[in-house]
């Protein structure tokens, strides 16, 4: 005789509530009691009505809500992990007034729960569409301590200034002036700023017209719409259907494309630099100081069938930092080392230059493990104009029209 074993009921919404803290505190991206309050309370499920509820409180998972004619995504509601950081990164008290940019209801939930009764949060969207999403969402969970502003979210939200606090839940190229004087003195801006092609979000507490970083973590967003939209480009150096590779473009260079093409399909070459890794740490420093570096330091994006064929060794959905030259390349890779949880980092390169590419990368990244490597980069952001002897001497600097960006190392 067989017995059947009935299948376990679907857990409840503060069951998968419950899970979801626990997996944000356990990895670290919750960290304080009215934050977790907040995650704990909130319906975020009720913001995706037609996704399945537990993928909405699965931490890892953005679930987008919107595309544009040409399928790019340009509106989500992002991952509660993602979430969770910014909101720490932001310090958020009862009492204060803070500025969201970028709407989708659920973040503006979780920020009226922090700033309580006394406080008041104002969320900005230039999508009318995303702003109604965001009012019924909302209204649904009876926060109305909530203003929903449909306009673009580069301007501010100047009527109901100055802020304790502004959000920014869109990845940013720029920093626009309307943001740094909507904030008071020593408020933070916490923004997903794209430096170089990589996008972190980055925490800046205002000091009069300078805004001086307080801790960066790596992340994905949809890009800015309006006015401040900035987009990269993608340059393809190989277009087979289903296993194209591109470069992608901040503020590189244009590259020959033909010639870059012409090098991939040249065998490559190999250089090694000693430095390892273990398997669970981050190789996210040593890209910022590469991208601080290295002048011509785009990224490579690859399909993971061009992976598969062994066309190029990594496939990442961010990019692989990769060195142009002329007609030449190489990125950055690993390989397994005799220990199973070190891996070595190095270069391959391709093309007439190619091992000359790969020893100028290789270089980099030895610097970086020789004084670099315990060091975490500071960025700044000063006002568009402001002259290059007022900047810290040695800076990487990246100009935008109402910034200039600067990356410095100890």
């Amino acid at each position: 005789m067989t017995t059947e074993n009935p299948q376990s009921p679907p857990a409840s919404e503060q069951e998968l509530r419950d899970a979801m803290v626990q997996c944000l505190i356990d990895l670290g991206a919750l960290r304080t009691s009215r934050a977790v309050a907040a995650f704990r309370t909130v319906p975020r499920h009720l913001a995706t009505p037609g996704a399945d509820m537990a993928k909405a409180y699965d931490v890892e998972s953005a679930l987008i809500t919107k595309t544009d004619p040409s399928g790019v995504d340009i509106s989500s509601v992002s991952a509660p992990r993602i979430q969770a950081i910014q909101i720490e990164q932001a310090d958020i008290q009862p009492g204060m007034n803070v500025l969201e940019i970028g709407s989708g209801g659920v973040n503006a939930a979780y920020l009226a729960e922090m700033v309580g009764d006394q406080g008041r949060v104002v969320t900005v969207d230039i999508d009318p569409d995303v702003t109604a999403g965001a009012r019924g969402f909302l209204e649904t969970t009876g926060h109305r301590n909530v203003t929903v502003i449909t306009g673009d979210g580069g301007n501010g939200a100047l009527d109901f200034s100055p802020f304790d606090r502004i959000l920014v839940t869109v990845q940013a190229a720029d920093v626009p002036s309307a943001w740094v004087h909507q904030l008071t003195v020593g408020g933070r801006l916490v923004v997903p700023l794209r430096m170089r092609g990589m996008t972190r979000s980055v925490a800046f507490v205002r000091d009069d017209q300078r805004l001086i970083s307080d801790g960066f973590e790596l992340c994905g967003f949809v890009p800015m719409q309006g006015a401040g939209e900035n987009r990269m480009r993608v340059v393809l150096i190989h277009d087979v259907e289903g296993e194209e590779i591109g470069l992608r473009l901040d503020d590189h260079p244009e590259p020959d494309a033909k010639a870059l093409a012409e090098a991939l399909r040249a065998p490559r070459c190999e250089v090694w630099s000693g430095v390892t890794l273990a398997g669970n740490e981050s190789n996210e420093h040593l890209d910022l100081w590469l991208a601080t570096a290295l002048d011509n330091l785009p990224l490579m994006a690859a399909r993971p069938a061009a992976r598969e064929r062994g066309l190029v060794a990594s496939a990442s959905p961010l990019g692989i930092p990769t060195l142009v030259e002329g007609g030449s390349f190489a990125y950055r890779t690993v390989r397994r080392t005799d220990d199973p949880d070190r891996f070595e980092l190095g270069a391959y390169g391709h093309g007439p230059e190619g091992q000359k590419v790969a020893e100028r990368l290789v270089e980099e990244i030895r610097t970086w493990n020789r004084e670099h490597r315990g060091d975490r980069a500071h960025i700044d952001v000063y006002p568009a104009g402001t002259p290059d002897d007022q900047l810290p001497r040695g800076a990487r600097v990246i100009d935008r029209p109402h910034s200039r960006t600067t990356i410095t190392w100890p």
